[in-house]
């Protein structure tokens, strides 16, 4: 079967991007359309191929098995006219990667990714965002960032988005070293002195409320709230501060002796640290080279 000559590039990108999202609503936004427009390039693809590529599921649109069969092929052959593109630019001087970094792999792991990769890549520019889960997500479902280096997100959030696992990261306690009350008893410090949580919306928050409900504190009331380095720490060298955070983001002011993690005993204070992408997009030069350097650095 030959391709049908009315069917446009437009209608493949409308496609991999609805098939991505799963709403008509936010898509159309994205390519700065209505709706109902959208919804008729969707209508004319469908019928220029001659079956239904998605079916209705609440408020989601979900492939049809046709539709996930065409779709595998169409992000393919975008795939490889991206790179006929790129390959008309040999020397890259407008190539860029955008990339958002949750506080997490913002100290350690990507400083030393960004500095491997501009070794290999001189030509290509890091845009680099830095902010909370939340705001990334965002940036990332609105084409705005290739990619987000962090914690893993929630189920709920996945939809139209891939997660590629680096490593397993614990969150710890940590306090200013020589901390006079170290050695006093977990629950009784951390009633006695200020408490930093990560903020309502971090990932992590929800696994710190639950160890703090185990040691019968449900209800404990932190003095702030921050999963910022430069706030955390200069809380912590100020005060008896403790401060609950990703192992990550203080892993270097822990090697250098500024601060020191406080035993919890908790072995589920845990999560994955990964790569989290749209499921369907654009090839960009130089991605698949800056995840390969992830992978080749992430902490032992």
């Amino acid at each position: 079967m030959i391709m049908h000559p009315a069917l446009k590039l437009r209608h493949i990108r409308a496609f991999l991007d609805i098939a991505a999202d799963g709403s008509l609503s936010s898509v159309a936004r994205r390519h700065g359309i209505s709706q109902p427009a959208l919804s008729r390039t969707l209508a004319e693809m469908e019928d220029l191929l001659a079956t239904p590529l998605f079916r209705r599921e609440k408020r989601r649109l979900v492939l049809t098995e046709a539709g996930a069969l065409f779709r595998r092929h169409a992000s393919l052959g975008l795939q490889s006219l991206e790179d006929g593109v790129a390959a008309l630019r040999p020397g890259g001087s407008g190539d860029s990667i955008r990339v958002g970094i949750l506080p997490t792999a913002a100290p350690r792991l990507f400083p030393r990714v960004a500095l491997r990769f501009r070794e290999a890549h001189p030509e290509t520019l890091l845009k680099i965002e830095t902010g909370p889960h939340s705001y990334l997500l965002r940036l990332l479902r609105e084409d705005e960032i290739d990619l987000m280096i962090g914690r893993m997100p929630v189920a709920g959030e996945m939809a139209g988005l891939a997660f590629e696992h680096l490593y397993e990261e614990e969150i710890v306690l940590v306090a200013r070293a020589g901390h006079p009350l170290r050695a006093q008893s977990l629950p009784g410090l951390l009633q006695a002195v200020p408490l930093i949580l990560p903020p309502e919306g971090a990932l992590i928050r929800r696994a710190v409320n639950d160890f703090l409900a185990t040691l019968g504190l449900p209800a404990l009331r932190p003095a702030f709230e921050t999963a910022a380095l430069a706030v955390g720490r200069g809380i912590l060298a100020g005060s008896d501060a403790v401060w609950f955070i990703s192992r990550g983001v203080v892993a270097d002011e822990v090697d250098r002796g500024d601060m020191v993690v406080l035993p919890t005993g908790a072995r589920f204070l845990s999560g994955s640290v990964g790569i989290t992408r749209r499921q369907a997009g654009p090839v960009v030069p130089g991605l698949n080279q800056l995840i390969h350097l992830c992978h080749d650095n992430t902490p032992p």
